[in-house]
């Protein structure tokens, strides 16, 4: 199988998309000013032992607070994990919703050694397209020269993310999913679960076997993670027992089948890494870095404008909350983006 790696870059964002046979696989965001963290060696203390949740909370850089699980540092003796301790750690996985980062004391003899006097970051780890290279075994291509040099990827001279890469990025970061025939997939992330739902439209229940082909594909494409219910479309349950195995055989490794729940729903539990793209392209800052990617492509048609970008408050305090962003813009394109405030602006607005 033939896979390539994208990687759209904006200020303050690069969007990556990983390819195989020339369909979009995986969609990544990836903030330079703000990374998840995964992959990040730290310098951090141990603050207190949790026995009931088998593991001990840590303080780490820029106060924030991560969770070594027990079975992470068993390996370590206990005087060397106890509260107050230093540890060079792994962030294994990117804080949710109210949850830190998990954290893993599994590192290498030369990093276990280093040291400090207050937790700290001591090694970024490269860029999710780097990362995703090496695993896949792709080459990178991007329209950054910048990113180019660093990534020893491929440069392209216009927007790597097409008509077609954009069009599935947009179904991507949306509730629904059409498929041919008028049926369609709906999914509902929910902060406990996420709720997937078959509508066969005229087809009928025989929509199911291919559909469910396409929510596998979807899982991973927008990179769902924790438990997750699928209600196939009028189908006994003997039926949706049938269409079990070729689902489960769709799944990515991340992902594992769990079965039928009494009320006929197929169960799905897959492991969470990094933030999902309904949860990173959520909010203002998303909104924001949206308007400076579309800002900055209308001044590369407009050479030395001055833009203003019109929005509500809170799109503009997203902004200023992170100078760096527009920092970026004024470098890109060689001019300052002038903000204006505009309450009734419903999204935002360039001239």
């Amino acid at each position: 199988m033939k896979r390539e790696i994208l990687v759209s870059a904006a200020p303050g964002e690069h969007r990556i998309a990983l390819l195989e046979s020339g369909r979009a696989a995986e969609f990544r965001i990836h903030r330079p000013h703000s990374p998840d963290g995964v992959g990040d060696l730290v310098l951090a203390r141990i603050l207190t032992h949790a026995a009931p949740l088998a593991g001990s909370f840590c303080a780490l850089p820029e106060g924030a607070t991560g969770f070594l699980p027990d079975s992470e540092a068993k390996h370590l003796e206990k005087s060397a994990r106890s509260e107050g301790m230093l540890l060079p750690l792994r962030i294994t996985r990117a804080a949710q919703g109210s949850k830190g980062p998990r954290l893993t004391a599994r590192v290498t003899e030369e990093e276990a050694r280093l040291n400090g006097t207050a937790p700290a970051l001591l090694w970024r780890a490269p860029h999710p397209a780097a990362r995703l290279a090496t695993r896949h075994q792709a080459k990178i291509r991007t329209d950054s020269l910048a990113l180019a040099a660093s990534l020893r990827a491929l440069y392209s001279a216009t927007p790597v993310f097409d008509d077609a890469i954009e069009t599935a990025f947009e179904e991507a970061c949306s509730t629904t999913v059409a498929l041919p025939g008028g049926a369609s997939i709906s999914i509902h992330p929910t902060p406990a679960l996420v709720a997937i739902d078959i509508d066969s439209g005229p087809l009928g229940p025989a929509v199911n076997a291919a559909a469910l082909d396409e929510v596998a594909r979807q899982i991973r494409l927008r990179d769902l993670a924790g438990a997750i219910l699928i209600d196939a479309a009028g189908l006994t349950a003997k039926q949706r027992a049938a269409l079990v195995p070729a689902f489960a055989a769709a799944l990515d490794p991340l992902a594992r089948l769990i079965g039928l729940t009494g009320l006929g729903l197929i169960e799905v539990q897959r492991a969470r890494i990094h933030p999902p793209l309904h949860e990173v392209m959520a909010g203002p800052l998303a909104l924001a870095l949206t308007a400076l990617r579309e800002a900055a492509r209308e001044a590369r048609h407009r050479p030395g404008a001055r833009l203003t970008l019109r929005a509500g408050p809170r799109l503009l305090d997203a902004l200023r909350e992170t100078p760096a962003l527009l920092n970026d813009y004024a470098a890109e394109t060689g001019a300052p983006l002038t903000l204006e405030a505009d309450p009734n602006e419903p999204r935002f607005s360039i001239g």
